[in-house]
């Protein structure tokens, strides 16, 4: 088995909901599955709230996420974006606009100094995005 660094999300109920939008914007394989499904012990109402859920794209990409139940303390993404970056231009370009649906737009893609284009948003579910488009060499 090879290692991988993957990103891992948390929500407070909307994983389910974020996790389809990200398989709108990237494609792939998702998988879901409940607290209930595992039998886990959770608040009232909640066995049907994601224990985890895993996206796999044909891209290669893996992005995890898992709803956190409310008897344990949740802070909201803050500090950190996912980074997209290549130097394919119209895929990118779909992927940030896709992601900024509902969101919003903290820098439109643009030139910046160092060549090529920037972006960054964040989306409808708190999550903030960066994109960066290599020029082709």
């Amino acid at each position: 088995m090879t290692t991988a660094l993957i990103t891992y999300l948390n929500f407070r109920s909307q994983t389910r909901e974020a996790m389809e939008f990200y398989r709108s914007v990237f494609g792939g394989q998702l998988d879901v599955a409940s607290f209930d499904d595992f039998g886990m012990p959770v608040g009232e109402g909640e066995g049907q709230l994601t224990m985890h859920a895993r996206l796999r794209t044909d891209d290669g990409f893996v992005l995890m996420a898992s709803d956190v139940p409310s008897e344990m303390p949740h802070t909201p993404a803050a500090g950190f974006s996912i980074a997209l970056t290549g130097d394919d231009e119209q895929k990118l370009e779909g992927w940030f606009e896709a992601l900024a649906v509902d969101g919003t737009v903290e820098m439109p893609l643009d030139t910046p100094p160092w060549g090529g284009r920037y972006g960054t948003l964040v989306d409808r579910f708190g999550i903030a995005w960066m994109v960066v488009i290599a020029e082709a060499e």
